[in-house]
């Protein structure tokens, strides 16, 4: 009996009911309500690995999880949204991680990266201290984007080799340096500078700050994710681990925010 039962439950309920629900949920938000930037913290693939793929690599949590960023743009796409930003690694797990762990992962991202510029439906683009990263996985990251550069469609960061603290500190370099260039002193532009003069200059530059962050696998911290960019942001966080993360809780973020009262700071 309990395999005749493990094989309904392996089939029901079809695939196609989840994803006629799905739709229909989406369809009855007002779009006008939507967020234009949806942002992503898309962690738990470790986590994942060692629960679902005992004895396996953790690229196996990687690939699982690259599967479903692909996923999730999609289902971005079909809300009309115009940017999506995803965090897949930041500089402090370029720090922590060792070669075994880290060359696998790299391979996974830069290949993510070349299959969302090879569908040119995107206007892709990598975020980041890329320079921090080894010479070929930068090169083939930066033309990848460049594939995409005349794409007119939705927006997708990939923030690879990411911190918070390293782009506000390569922002403001490279303020200073076109300031420099400019014949200003020191002086002078620190009685001048603007707060929209270091917005842009910063990785995000002329893109709209994310309306909505997302967070899987229970994590309730923004972990210096686009800290300038988040400052009216709101949040989501979803106790899945990425792999698992469901069209259905995007949809659930989605209504969570349209929901919400939007007070920018008044």
């Amino acid at each position: 009996m309990s395999r005749l039962q493990d094989a309904i439950n392996g089939w029901w309920p079809p695939k196609w009911m989840y994803s006629t629900y799905e739709s229909l949920e989406l369809g009855r938000l007002d779009r006008s309500l939507l967020p234009k930037h949806v942002a992503v913290l898309a962690d738990g693939n470790r986590r994942w690995a060692r629960l679902n793929a005992p004895g396996q690599p953790l690229v196996a949590g990687y690939r699982a999880g690259a599967a479903k960023l692909r996923e999730f743009v999609e289902w971005c796409d079909e809300a009309d949204l115009e940017v999506v930003t995803l965090w897949v690694l930041s500089t402090d797990n370029l720090q922590r991680s060792n070669d075994d762990e880290l060359l696998p992962l790299l391979d996974v991202i830069q290949q993510l990266v070349a299959d969302l510029a090879d569908t040119r439906r995107w206007r892709v683009q990598a975020v980041g201290a890329l320079d921090l990263l080894p010479p070929e996985i930068e090169e083939s990251l930066r033309a990848s984007a460049q594939r995409t550069e005349d794409v007119d469609g939705m927006h997708v960061n990939v923030a690879v080799s990411y911190g918070g603290r390293h782009e506000l500190r390569d922002a403001v370099r490279s303020l200073l340096r076109d300031k420099a260039e400019q014949g200003e002193t020191l002086e002078s532009v620190a009685a001048t500078l603007e707060i929209d003069e270091i917005a842009d200059h910063l990785y995000t530059k002329g893109q709209p700050d994310p309306d909505l962050i997302i967070r899987t696998s229970g994590e309730q911290r923004l972990s210096g994710f686009l800290l300038w960019q988040s400052a009216h942001s709101e949040f989501y966080f979803c106790e899945a681990l990425w792999p698992d993360f469901r069209r259905t809780d995007f949809i659930r973020a989605l209504r969570s925010f349209t929901q919400r009262e939007r007070r920018f700071g008044r």
